[in-house]
């Protein structure tokens, strides 16, 4: 990394600068350090978005969530350490990460996994849902299918696909339905867009999941996304995160505010206990992106209507561990026309790159 800095964060700062901090060097970790630039603590994207999940509030510092973790002195090496000796600690240790400082405990440099073991295909496929009619945004979709529609200056699945190559996913399979030859007819072999495109076409639509039992079972973990999704949700953060936990399903989740315009009435039985002004209640709702395990796409039912939320309730009957993976990345599901003009002001603002 060029200038270490852009990782360092302060015992006083606040999640909320952690969260601006990782969302812009995207290196799926920040350094806490005094004012001397000395170590004192690491911040993951898994602790992140652990902290996420239990509803911490943004304001709390970065001295707090150290303490929260309750780790020991995080892991180092020293700046001349070799090749072999960083290896050997990604290997024993598991991180993913690791600082490397000087004789008086100053962060110099920044060594990460894919630092030292190159690996520019990710062991991981993908498939991109593509196949609904998208009759909420009518007339926009009469002669285009909805991941067709142009999103600034090219179609909306062109951005998800090359989200993907970035990424380091190369094998890619797209289920068609509606208007399935604008999609095949633009994509070609995928080869223009650096992937390997394989059409799954749909005869008749399968649901949100069903579509994935017309596919051979993969090898590797699937990644699942649908095709009116707009993001940057970083994808090799999400398996790190899905491996971690030992998933067999992950289910992308947003956080989400509703407001009750009313005052809610608590009670028990006919006594209240409490009246509460206009209450916000915040829940975690699905943003339509899943890693799968190869044995959880084997529930996956031929030849019939299943959606995803039928592979999870089959998962879970299973005993198998689903687990959610939290996003604080730009995320838009454009299903309507107001959700579709938004995503054009945040391309041509710049808001998602």
């Amino acid at each position: 990394m060029r200038n270490i800095d852009e990782l360092f964060v302060l015992p006083t700062a606040t999640l909320r600068d952690v969260l601006v901090r990782s969302n812009a060097t995207r290196r799926g970790i920040v350094l806490a350090v005094d004012s001397q630039r000395r170590l004192t603590g690491v911040i993951t994207d898994g602790d992140i978005r652990r902290e996420m999940l239990a509803g911490t509030d943004h304001d709390v510092t970065v001295r707090q969530l150290l303490t929260n973790k309750g780790d020991p002195r995080p892991i180092t090496a020293p700046l001349d350490a070799s090749h072999a000796e960083l290896v050997e600690i990604l290997r024993r240790t598991a991180v993913s990460h690791i600082p490397l400082v000087n004789a008086e405990g100053v962060v110099e440099r920044l060594v990460a996994v894919e630092d030292l073991l190159i690996e520019d295909e990710l062991a991981l496929q993908a498939v991109v849902m593509a196949g609904g009619r998208g009759t909420r945004l009518h007339p926009l979709t009469e002669e285009l299918p909805k991941p067709m529609l142009p999103v600034g200056d090219k179609p909306l699945m062109e951005r998800i696909i090359c989200q993907l190559a970035e990424t380091g996913i190369r094998q890619v399979n797209i289920t068609t339905h509606y208007l399935a030859h604008r999609i095949t007819e633009y994509f070609g072999d995928g080869s223009d867009f650096g992937v390997n495109l394989t059409y799954v076409p749909e005869v008749e639509l399968l649901g949100t999941a069903g579509g994935l039992a017309l596919m051979p079972m993969p090898d590797t973990p699937l990644l699942v996304i649908n095709g009116d999704i707009l993001t940057d949700v970083d994808f090799r953060a999400m398996l790190a995160y899905h491996r971690s936990h030992g998933s067999a399903l992950t289910v992308a989740v947003r956080s989400y505010e509703v407001q009750v315009p009313y005052g809610v009435v608590e009670s028990d039985g006919v006594r209240v206990r409490r009246v509460v002004e206009k209450p916000t209640y915040r829940y975690f709702v699905n943003a339509g992106i899943y890693l799968i395990e190869p044995g959880t796409h084997q529930l996956v039912p031929k030849n019939r209507r299943f959606d995803m939320t039928d592979l999870i309730d089959a998962a879970l009957e299973r005993g198998l561990p689903v687990v959610t993976f939290p996003i604080w990345e730009y995320w838009r599901d454009i299903g309507q026309h107001t959700d579709y003009a938004q995503a054009q002001t945040d391309v041509k603002d710049g808001t998602i790159p």
